[in-house]
């Protein structure tokens, strides 16, 4: 008989003390980062180098939380909720992260020792591309509260490269321009290339030849979806849940023949095409190619969601027995 799953049920909290060790410990991580991470000292680092630097030390804090929140979930072997939106408003990361960690004082102090005000460097952060208005910022805040309350939940989104807009004033108009808010990168992403999914379009369906039964889809255009994760950490316990997001990503990054015959534009037609899917935050629908965009969107990141769930299912029970987490 099949082992039956626990019921959702939430993971108890442990209380996160802060302290002076804390403060030390953050004013280590943050040189480290400056140095190993960045390759920057005192002399060449700027506000962006210093944000990066604080972000990496509170993700160190946040990953190791967000492990054991993992292995927990599969010790306990619990039902698990997963929540699917084309957007998610998150806002700025930094800050949210501190309070919910219970060391925004901490890092104020760390920072302000080494000669840096954490309020400046937190108005560097690019907020994330990946909402527009009030379904982004609902699906954002149903995180940060299951988190909270200790429920073992993933969020699934796409991983847009381009948001909506920016907004920019311009001879006293109003002028909307791309949002290329990943152009310094992101520190709060981890990317995940050993969950890379095929996702199927276009192509026929065609019966076997040996089985009636069993149809084939077949002359599909195949594109990759990549994982990248993003730790979102609840307020004053140590539960840390975890947002996926898809990337489109081509089946073939370089036609070599198109490519040595002098083709150049050929040759990355194919990468150009597939990667469009993940560009742009919620394109035009006022013409027939962003309807089918959009369409192909939603598709896209739903089929690449549901591997991912089936594949986590499957190699939790492989896994029962060594105590491995499925992440």
């Amino acid at each position: 008989m099949a082992k039956r799953r626990s019921s959702l049920k939430k993971l108890k909290p442990t209380e996160i003390k802060s302290g002076k060790s804390f403060v030390e410990s953050i004013k280590q991580s943050f040189t480290n980062h400056l140095e190993t991470s960045l390759a920057k000292d005192n002399y060449s680092a700027n506000n962006l180098d210093y944000y990066k630097s604080i972000a990496y030390a509170v993700r160190d804090k946040l990953i190791k939380k967000w492990l054991k929140s993992q292995q927990t979930y599969h010790n306990k072997d619990v039902k698990r909720i997963y929540y699917l939106s084309i957007e998610f408003l998150i806002g700025r990361a930094l800050g949210n992260a501190l309070i919910n960690l219970d060391l925004y004082d901490d890092a104020y102090k760390a920072l302000r020792e080494l000669g840096h005000n954490l309020e400046e460097l937190e108005e560097v952060e690019i907020e994330a591309g990946l909402g527009n208005g009030g379904l982004g910022r609902l699906a954002a805040c149903f995180l940060d509260s299951m988190a909270t309350l200790g429920l073992p939940a993933y969020g699934y989104g796409m991983r847009y490269e381009y948001g909506i807009f920016t907004q920019k004033i311009v001879n006293g108009r109003q002028v909307e321009t791309i949002d290329n808010w990943l152009r310094v990168g992101y520190p709060w992403e981890i990317e995940r290339p050993e969950h890379l999914y095929p996702v199927k379009f276009y192509g026929k369906v065609e019966s076997s030849d040996n089985n009636s039964q069993k149809q084939n889809w077949v002359e599909t255009h195949d594109i990759m979806a990549l994982a990248y994760d993003i730790p979102v950490p609840g307020y004053n316990n140590s539960v840390v849940i975890n947002m996926r997001l898809w990337s489109a990503k081509s089946t073939r990054e370089l036609d070599f023949a198109n490519f040595k015959h002098g083709d150049y534009e050929k040759a990355v037609s194919d990468k150009v095409k597939s990667e469009t899917i993940s560009k742009l935050l919620y394109p035009s629908d006022d013409v027939l190619q962003g309807k089918e965009l959009r369409l192909k969107q939603e598709y896209f990141f739903v089929a690449a969601t549901l591997q991912d769930i089936i594949r986590r299912f499957k190699n939790g029970y492989k896994n029962a027995s060594s105590g491995k987490s499925v992440g």
